[in-house]
């Protein structure tokens, strides 16, 4: 891409982002990274892809933001939840993957072009033909799947209907906010987000036409036919994607819910959400140490003094929201925040960064076994 466009736009991004606060400073610094790194490519679509997801992801974000953050409960104790700035791990699980495949096709791209001002014949063409570079494809398979994903998130939410458990054999109904919990409204949104990657992806992808045809690094032009194939398999590809998120997130991702609101609990920043369980549970061997250095002894031989405690004291009232020290449950010992979904086994991030891998190179291999092609040709100039 010319850089006399990727910079000033580059730096919109950045502002943009800066004066809105939609990401962290360190995930301002990582999204400027991405960019540029998207920028290297010699055709424009990585970078618009790129600026396409980001805008239209905080633009749903910012959907009746207000409405959505009284929908779930903040880890941190807040009264409500809600996406705040996304940092530099939420960037790099969203795009991560799409920049490595950018790189890679890149320098697949130059390999060609010194090829051709060598006088050699390249492997590939240098415009992009039916049944051409696998690379391309795992390009706009992961942003058309996140795109889909952020749109069915931030905007399934708000649907009129509950959301149903994916995972769930009875497709039990769930509160709203937590993973693998799916509704209609929710796949209509994705399928809006997967398009807007896909239509875009249509007007800047240098397909050959009849001005390549014939051409040393040129193919034949593309056929009305097989355009409508691409549009329609690559939207429903990306669509599929906010599928295998709902799935992994069911199973891998533990959802937290407050008892006392039914609401779900978000982390910030995409990461776990402890239980009450995990909250009061704190290994003997980890807090020994310093409670030796405050009662006197080590470890375990420790000996409290409570010649001075006043047992006429009243005690503390366990529902005293005031008190910062109280246990995470109801004062009588039952859990305040308890898992509804899933095994902890993976973050918002991960389980992110996974679909839109898992969504790439499938549908590279998708791609491959359509056209009939090896999946080596991605290493070929």
């Amino acid at each position: 891409m010319k850089a006399i466009i990727a910079v000033p736009a580059t730096a919109a991004l950045v502002y943009r982002a800066y004066s809105r606060q939609s990401l962290t400073p360190f995930g301002i610094f990582v999204a400027a990274l991405t960019a540029a790194a998207h920028a290297i490519h010699p055709w424009n679509l990585p970078f618009v892809l790129l600026i396409v997801f980001f805008l239209a992801g905080t633009r749903a974000t910012a959907v009746k933001k207000e409405v959505k953050a009284s929908l779930t409960l903040h880890a941190q104790g807040s009264s409500s939840g809600g996406e705040g700035p996304r940092t530099h791990v939420q960037v790099l699980a969203n795009s991560l993957m799409a920049t490595i495949l950018t790189l890679l096709h890149a320098y697949q791209l130059r390999q060609r072009r010194e090829a051709i001002l060598t006088g050699g014949t390249p492997e590939g063409t240098y415009c992009y033909s039916w049944g051409g570079d696998l690379l391309v494809v795992g390009i706009i398979a992961n942003y058309a799947a996140v795109c889909a994903d952020t749109f069915s998130s931030e905007l399934g939410i708000l649907s009129r209907t509950e959301p149903r458990l994916i995972t769930s054999l009875t497709l039990r109904k769930v509160p709203r906010g937590t993973n693998g919990g799916v509704t209609v409204w929710g796949l209509v949104a994705g399928f809006l987000g997967s398009m807007i990657i896909v239509t875009t992806s249509l007007m800047f992808l240098p397909m050959c036409g009849d001005h390549t045809s014939g051409k040393i690094g040129g193919g034949r032009p593309w056929s009305t036919s097989e355009k409508v194939i691409f549009a329609w398999g690559m939207t429903i590809w990306g669509t599929l994607g906010s599928l295998l998120d709902s799935f992994l997130g069911g199973w891998l991702q533990r959802s937290v819910r407050d008892v006392r609101t039914g609401k779900i609990v978000e982390g910030e920043g995409g990461v776990r959400v402890l239980t009450s369980v995990d909250a009061n549970s704190k290994p003997a061997k980890k807090t020994a140490g310093a409670k030796a250095a405050l009662v006197g002894g080590e470890g375990g031989d420790a000996v409290e003094d409570t010649s001075a405690i006043d047992d006429s004291a009243p005690a503390e009232d366990p529902y005293n929201p005031k008190n910062k020290h109280r246990k995470s449950s109801f004062g009588d010992n039952k859990p305040t925040r308890v898992a509804e979904t899933g095994w902890d086994l993976l973050d918002n991030n991960d389980v992110n960064f996974l679909m839109a891998f898992s969504m790439s190179v499938g549908g590279m291999l998708a791609a491959a076994w359509y056209w009939n092609m090896s999946m080596a040709s991605i290493w070929q100039g």
